[in-house]
């Protein structure tokens, strides 16, 4: 499949199952909300999650898109990268966030400041999937 049409396909989309790897190679599945800029797909996550711990480890993943309403999917092999931990309400994760917020929603968070805020206390970070190849069916 052509990864250019696969990023496309993406992009209409948001929500997904991101596959990490455990420590002992099996695969852990994670409902995701993502949204794509360019070449990168971009999730928010939390530091102390099983996923943030197995892309630290062994940054491959797999980004599995579906709609089952045209028989249509696309399966990312991918690698991902994370940024530090918000840390900071104006720090450029907390931008990066933001930006996240507002192309996942396609409008503003009512109240920005507490955004930024509950991003630190839930020590969110963003993790930029890089797609490497993708397969699937788009009907």
């Amino acid at each position: 499949m052509d990864i250019n049409e696969a990023l496309e396909w993406a992009a209409a989309r948001h929500n997904g199952v991101l596959i990490t790897l455990r420590r002992d190679g099996r695969a852990q599945s994670s409902d995701i909300v993502y949204a794509t800029d360019g070449d990168i797909i971009r999730v928010s996550v939390t530091a102390d999650r099983a996923k943030t711990a197995n892309m630290r480890r062994d940054n491959r993943v797999v980004l599995h898109l579906t709609d089952p309403s045209s028989w249509s999917y696309v399966s990312f092999d991918a690698t991902a990268e994370l940024s530090p931990e918000c840390a900071e309400p104006d720090d450029t994760t907390a931008d990066e966030l933001v930006a996240l917020y507002r192309a996942v929603s396609d409008s503003d968070h009512p109240d920005w400041a507490d955004y930024r805020q509950a991003m630190i206390d839930d020590r969110r970070l963003v993790a930029r999937i890089t797609p490497h190849s993708a397969t699937g069916q788009i009907h």
